[in-house]
This record gives structure tokens, C-alpha cells and sequence, in this order.
């Protein structure tokens, strides 16, 4: 019927909750070191440089494979290839408790990153499911698998105290691979596999979905999902380590306060994938920048103590923090960085319906290098600076730069797009105070002539 909108294939349902269930398990995974590797830490004496980069080691891995896991799904289909990924790092996530040496721990966590992988899967397995009117709010909902993190915050501090480090990564294994096997017998393949094989099709070579890859708009996706994705990664993983540190809080309470951060930067995704299919990606963005340069920027502020020469002699006063403006800032940077990661994932299938692959596994590898390479950042600058808030200032030399990259590349667009648009003015009704030499004369308007009276 005319109007009618587009519906989604037979079996989208079970594949978007069971990909987000299966999300959110592998994302638990992901980040187990924020909890684990406090314990860790301490064992083995490590500096903040080397917890940084055992934290930020699992992000590696979960980044570096991206791409190609994302081109062997629109190939293979994702459940097949989710479903050997959930395993490899089930069985990582199991030897991990087994490790002593801190070599051996960055060995493991090699193999826990694996779980990582998983969400270039679900972007490419979901996506085909739906029409791109409702891509957005799709992608959102298994976006929201983020909340892992959360997870992992919440449960693993009390089975870390109460049976020890090994028992949480042993736990945490034995659920992902029950998942792995549920996903898999509870989901269908994807409408374009299916159609592929009933009509003898061969899927795109691999050389020909990277093709996409060369253009400079899909490297500026990639730069933004660097910042609401990658540094959403790094912030949950340094978190608890940061609120021990500069709070004095116990690993409990400070895994719940990291919770604060982690769940609206998960769950407030699935709005986000919908104010992007309602007002337009674009727009969602600059709102993610804006609140997120804001945040950042206090944030960033340490604690100071400022003495100035006042009439009847020195005046101190004090400038810090607290906790619970911390909780409330750090709560609308999760917020803000939620409606960016769906917004940038909500362009993709738009603009690369054919490569959803390729170029959602490159934006996906370079956000989750930022998983990896901001958490040892965040140790060296602490190590190099001795400013706990020195991690929150880079954060916000890096939004600034994604938002004004955004800001000039839009307004580069819209000038191309209406090639009128150039010959104005930036003041258009300044142009009679300033004609041009090839304009002549500027009319000028005859006096009043004054009644009589």
C-alpha cells in the first residue's frame, strides 16, 4: 500500500535482541581488566603505564580485527562468524586465569580482545535486516550492548572479593561461550546471505569492499567514533582506577560510581540511533561535541588553590571537584557520547550500503584504537604530569578537533552543493558597506524629504 513504511526481514527481531545479548556479554568480556587489572596492579606492582597498557591490550586486539571480520560477515554471514569469535575469546578469557607473569597477562589479553571483534559483526549482521529508515534506531538498540561494561563493574568487584581475581574471568568465559551457542541456534541468517545462496551469487571480493576505504569521509567517520566510542572504552576501563586514586573510594564503590558513566553511554544509544533516524545524524553530532567539550573541559580543571593580594592582604580560595559533580558531569559526557556513537554508525549504511562491512569494521578498528591507545596515554601523561585531570585534557583537545573537522567539512559541503553559496559574504547584509571594485558605485538612498509643517 502507498505510504505504508518499510518493514524489516522475516527474523530481524531475533537477530537485533539476540546480537545485543550477545553484545553485551562479549562487551562484559571486553572490559573485564578495568576491574580485574586493579587487583592485578597491586600483585604485581606495576606502574600506571603498564596498567594502562594491560587494560588497553584486550581493545587491541578487539580493534585490529575489526575490518577483516566485518568483510568475512557480509561474505559468510554473522552467525557463523559470531559465533567462532564469542568462542576463541571464551576459551582466552578462561586460560587468563591461569596467568602469573605480566608477560603472560598481556598474552591472554591478546586473546580476550577477541571479544571486542564482535560488534563489527553485529553492525553488519543487523543492519541487513532493516530498511535504512529504521537502520538508526536498530543499530542503537545493538549499541546498547555497551552496557557490558556496566556489567562487569557492577558484578565482577563482588566475585573478585569474594573468590578472587581467576574466578570472575573463569565465570565471565563460561557465560560467553553458553551465549555464543544460544546466539547461534536462536537467529537466522541475514536476507542478502540467503538470497545469495538460492541464486549461486559470489559475495564481493574482499579487495573490492576495501575500496571504500580510501575515501577521506570514512578516516573523519572514523576520527569521531575515535572520540564517543574509543574514548568511551578508555574512560570505563580507567574509571575505577581513577576514582580509587583521586577519590580515595574502595574498588566496590568505585566499580557503581564507574557504572554512572558506563550505563548512560550504553543505554541512551538506542535513543540516540532514534533522534538520528528523527532529526538527522548530523545534528545529533554537533550536540555529542558541544556537551562533550563542555564536560571535558571541566573536567579537566584540577584541584587549585589561588592566592590573591587583597586591601587588607592575601585572600586564598580554593577550586575543586567534588564527587558529586564529578558522578554529574561524568554522567552527560556518557550521555553525549551515547547519541555520537549511534549518530556516526547511522551515516554508514547510508552513505555505504553496499561495503557496511569494510567501512563499519575501519570505524570500528580506529574507535577501539582509541581504546587502546588513550588508556596508556592516560598512564603516561599521569606518570610525565602528576595531574590526575590531565587524561580529561586530552580528551578535550581531541573533541574540539572533531568538532571543528565536522564543522568546516559541513559548511565545504553545502557550499559545493549550492555553488551560489560561495559568492556570499559570510554578513550578507554587510555587502553594501563593502562592494566589490567590479560592482560599481553603491546606490544610496535619497534623504527624507522633511514635511512641511
Amino acid at each position: 500500500m502507498v505510504g505504508d513504511s518499510p518493514k524489516a526481514a522475516d527474523g530481524a527481531g531475533s537477530a537485533l535482541w539476540m546480537s545485543t545479548f550477545a553484545f553485551t556479554a562479549c562487551f562484559a568480556v571486553w572490559t573485564i581488566f578495568s576491574i580485574i587489572g586493579v587487583q592485578i596492579k597491586q600483585d604485581l606492582g606495576l606502574s600506571e603505564a603498564q596498567f594502562g597498557l594491560l587494560a588497553g591490550t584486550p581493545i587491541l586486539t578487539g580493534s585490529l580485527v575489526r575490518v577483516l571480520l566485518g568483510v568475512w560477515t557480509d561474505q559468510y554471514g554473522g552467525r557463523l562468524v559470531n559465533l567462532m569469535v564469542m568462542l576463541s575469546a571464551a576459551l582466552a578469557t578462561f586460560l587468563l586465569s591461569y596467568a602469573e607473569t605480566y608477560t603472560q597477562f598481556l598474552v591472554a589479553a591478546l586473546g580476550v580482545g577477541m571479544a571486542g571483534g564482535s560488534f563489527a559483526v553485529g553492525i553488519a549482521y543487523v543492519s541487513k535486516f532493516f530498511p535504512k529508515e529504521k537502520q538508526g534506531t536498530a543499530l542503537g538498540i545493538f549499541g546498547a550492548g555497551n552496557v557490558g561494561a556496566a556489567v562487569t563493574k557492577f558484578a565482577a568487584p563482588f566475585v573478585m572479593i569474594a573468590f578472587g581475581w581467576q574466578s570472575v574471568a573463569q565465570v565471565w568465559a563460561g557465560a560467553l561461550a553458553v551465549i555464543a551457542v544460544a546466539f547461534f541456534l536462536l537467529t537466522r541468517d541475514d536476507p542478502t546471505l540467503i538470497e545469495r545462496r538460492r541464486t549461486g551469487a559470489k559475495p564481493e571480493s574482499t579487495a573490492m569492499q576495501f575500496t571504500s576505504l580510501k575515501k577521506l569521509q570514512v578516516w573523519r567517520f572514523s576520527l569521531y567514533y575515535f572520540f564517543v566510542f574509543g574514548a568511551f572504552v578508555a574512560l570505563a576501563l580507567w574509571l575505577p582506577h581513577y576514582l580509587v586514586g583521586v577519590y580515595g573510594l574502595n574498588i566496590k564503590i568505585a566499580g557503581m560510581v564507574a557504572a554512572a558513566y558506563s550505563i548512560p553511554g550504553s543505554l541512551f544509544r538506542v535513543f540516540g540511533g532514534w533522534l538520528s533516524d528523527k532529526i538527522g545524524a548530523r545534528r545529533v553530532m554537533y550536540i555529542t561535541f558541544s556537551v562533550s567539550a563542555v564536560c571535558t573541559f571541566l573536567l579537566s580543571y584540577p584541584p587549585t588553590t589561588y592566592t590573591v593580594a587583597g586591601i587588607r592582604g592575601p585572600i586564598s580560595f580554593h577550586l575543586e571537584t567534588g564527587l558529586g559533580a564529578f558522578i554529574v558531569l561524568l554522567f552527560c559526557l556518557g550521555f553525549a557520547m551515547s547519541l555520537g556513537k549511534a549518530a556516526v554508525f547511522k551515516h554508514i549504511p547510508v552513505y555505504y550500503p553496499g561495503n557496511i562491512g569494510s567501512v563499519g569494521g575501519l570505524v570500528g578498528l580506529v574507535g577501539g584504537l582509541g581504546g587502546f591507545i588513550l588508556p596508556i596515554t592516560f598512564g603516561l601523561l599521569n606518570d610525565i604530569t602528576g595531574v590526575w585531570t590531565s587524561c580529561f585534557m586530552l580528551l578535550f583537545v581531541l573533541v574540539a578537533s572533531a568538532l571543528t573537522w565536522m564543522h568546516f567539512a559541513i559548511r565545504r559541503m553545502e557550499r559545493a552543493r549550492t555553488p551560489g553559496l560561495s559568492d556570499l559574504p559570510e554578513l550578507p547584509e554587510m555587502s553594501g558597506l563593502h562592494p566589490s571594485p567590479s560592482s560599481g558605485p553603491v546606490p544610496v538612498a535619497p534623504a527624507p524629504v522633511a514635511a512641511a509643517g
